[in-house]
């Protein structure tokens, strides 16, 4: 694969969709990985701006072709009835160019406890909300951020993956930048 956008985290808000699909308009990717949390914006957090499920169903529905979803833990299966393409697989596989990336949400596997895995992986995680980069003496841990509702002063955040190196954007700008 040449180029794959990676996001986590919609929450329900069509606002944010919205704005996820513009950036996969302007990036053009072979693949879009979701890390779950699609539709529902879950009991601890507020309601993102715009929340309409229904919306976010048709818009993702528009791009199924291109998606690999991971299923999060506001996600369920009276959700994968309403999605054209399969959401409820808890963590994917992938093998990107010299790497193997471990995809989920991360209530289940997440930085404090892997899936099995070998030295060098790297574990691919939403849920936070929070964009990061973390090494560790085995693995690297990766999160995009929230599209929806980032937190710790974050901005609303996707990944590209490109020739072996993985950018955080700004969702709103497309602008790539640095997590703290």
């Amino acid at each position: 694969m040449k180029k794959i956008l990676i996001a986590s985290d919609i929450h329900g808000s069509a606002y944010y969709c919205r704005k996820l699909l513009e950036r996969i308009q302007a990036e053009q990717p072979d693949r879009i990985v979701l890390l779950g949390d699609l539709l529902y914006h879950g009991p601890r957090n507020d309601l993102p701006a715009a929340y309409d499920p229904k919306q976010v169903i048709d818009m993702l529905d528009s791009v199924k072709s291109k998606l690999l979803c991971v299923r999060g833990n506001c996600d369920a299966e009276v959700d994968q009835l309403v999605l054209d393409f399969p959401i409820m697989a808890d963590y994917a596989v992938l093998v990107l160019g010299e790497q193997t990336v471990y995809a989920t949400h991360g209530h289940v596997y997440g930085e404090q406890n892997p899936p099995p895995h070998c030295a060098g992986d790297i574990l691919l995680c939403g849920h936070t909300h929070v964009p990061c980069r973390h090494v560790h003496d085995d693995f690297v841990y990766i999160n995009p951020g929230s599209v929806a509702i980032p937190k710790e002063g974050s901005p609303h955040s996707y990944m590209l993956w490109e020739d072996s190196h993985f950018t955080w954007h700004d969702l709103l700008t497309g602008n790539a930048y640095q997590p703290q």
